[in-house]
């Protein structure tokens, strides 16, 4: 039925208050105050049982006026450091720039500055930014990244299901269900031809509902995966690809930043045996266990979002007592993916350690098991400060992150190792180099923290 207004009553069509709503999927706002005639204070609602990790916004305003300069300030943000104090903007939705104009998601806010607050135990930190509204009496809306919700993987995957080419290809299974009864989706794509000599690839998204540039990136990744491009039908020639587009779509459905209903991290609970807790994460192992113990999973990777680094980045496991060469080959993957990606990917923001602190993660717990090459995709929330660039990620950017990925896979895998030895050997120099070692000393002696830093 139709939401009870949250507000006070308009006086009259003088009066110039905005409505705010956010009672709608993946929607995050817990109260709005005017303080002034065009200013007003905004509350996060933390994840749901807990009370932090407020970083996801993501809300509706109405009765908007075109002239006046209005202020916002966010005012219980949970994190110390953010790329909003390094050039980064909140997006705006104008529902009659969408409808007239064929315009979507962009970036505004004059005067952003984030911040310290003062005086709360324990300590939050401010958003603040002045915009004007494109249009009068228009519906708008405020995020912090691209949203991508539930509904929105849905209906991709009623598409995928419903054309009768890709279904030969791509199988849409239900993995498990989430604690709200939500289906935790399995995608297995691959040509039907030859399938028991290949090796597998298994992608995963939206551990963190506040990320949602994963869900681009995978989204990406799939329509690459799914067309008709000559290398799209190689890769499903070469691979059997497990693909879990969203791991927490409870934390999605109710504008979570980072926690499922549980109020726990599910990225820290892959090492846990509480099946009935963390359903996604614990049947994605137990899928992974049992291909292994029937095939090789040539690469592991779970897409998240970062917020307070810019680029593309990954982490990967180097636990050391490992042989001289093979030290170094998980470096491998991602700097040719920064080759093919050199305006977003950064190699040298990639690190692989593996911490005390990580190692209930996805990457670390696959590592373990047997994946080599397993590893954690971070999307910044900002963009690039690569090359010439110098600008927010839109959604084709993150979109074409999919792309690259399938793109460094084939790299990767080429049965002519030239690509890979020439990587290899770029890794070991650059390594030496940072280091002042000569060429030709060993590895393996050598401990991750002093490769780290």
């Amino acid at each position: 039925g139709p939401l009870s207004s949250p507000a006070a009553p308009l006086e009259g069509p003088q009066d110039t208050t905005l409505l705010f709503e956010s009672r709608f999927e993946s929607g995050n706002l817990q109260e709005a105050v005017k303080v002034g005639p065009y200013e007003y204070v905004l509350t996060l609602r933390p994840d749901l049982y807990t009370t932090k990790h407020t970083q996801w916004f993501y809300f509706r305003v109405q009765n908007t006026r075109r002239d006046p300069l209005y202020h916002f300030t966010i005012a219980n943000l949970a994190k110390p450091k953010s790329l909003y104090g390094e050039g980064m903007r909140p997006l705006l939705y104008s529902q009659q720039d969408a409808q007239s104009r064929g315009v979507g998601w962009r970036r505004v806010g004059t005067d952003i500055r984030y911040y310290r607050g003062g005086g709360e135990e324990p300590a939050a930190f401010h958003l603040s930014w002045t915009v004007r509204f494109p249009h009068d009496g228009d519906t708008c809306f405020f995020a912090h990244s691209y949203p991508y919700t539930y509904s929105d993987l849905q209906r991709y995957l009623r598409a995928l299901a419903g054309d009768p080419v890709c279904s030969q290809y791509c199988a849409v299974r239900a993995l498990c269900r989430s604690l709200a009864g939500n289906t935790i989706y399995l995608l297995t794509i691959t040509s039907p031809v030859g399938t028991a000599a290949k090796r597998v690839v298994v992608l995963s998204a939206r551990a963190h509902p506040g990320e949602s540039g994963g869900s681009w990136a995978m989204r990406g990744f799939l329509d690459f995966l799914l067309s008709t491009h000559p290398d799209a039908q190689l890769l499903r020639r070469l691979f059997v690809f497990k693909v879990v587009p969203m791991l927490n779509p409870d934390g999605v459905v109710v504008g979570n930043s980072r926690c499922s209903l549980v109020g726990r991290d599910p990225n820290r609970a892959y090492g846990t045996a509480l099946q009935g807790s963390f359903p996604g994460v614990w049947h994605l192992r137990a899928m992974v266990e049992r291909v292994l113990a029937e095939r090789e999973v040539v690469l592991y990777c779970d897409f998240h979002g970062h917020s307070r680094k810019n680029n593309v980045f990954m982490y990967g496991c180097d636990g050391g007592g490992a042989g001289t060469r093979l030290r170094l080959h998980q470096r491998v993957f991602p700097l040719m993916l920064s080759k093919n990606a050199p305006d977003k990917f950064s190699f040298p923001s990639c690190k692989f350690k593996v911490q005390k602190s990580k190692a209930g993660t996805g990457r670390v717990v696959m590592w373990r098991m047997g994946v080599s090459n397993s590893y954690t995709m971070e999307v910044a929330f900002g963009g690039s400060t690569l090359g010439r660039r110098n600008s927010h990620f839109t959604v084709e950017d993150l979109k074409s992150l999919g792309y690259h990925l399938c793109d460094t896979l084939l790299d990767f895998c080429d049965p002519h190792p030239a690509k890979f030895q020439q990587c290899l050997s770029e890794v070991d120099a650059l390594l030496r180099q940072r280091l002042g070692w000569e060429p030709g000393s060993g590895w393996s002696d050598v401990s991750p923290s002093e490769l780290e830093s």
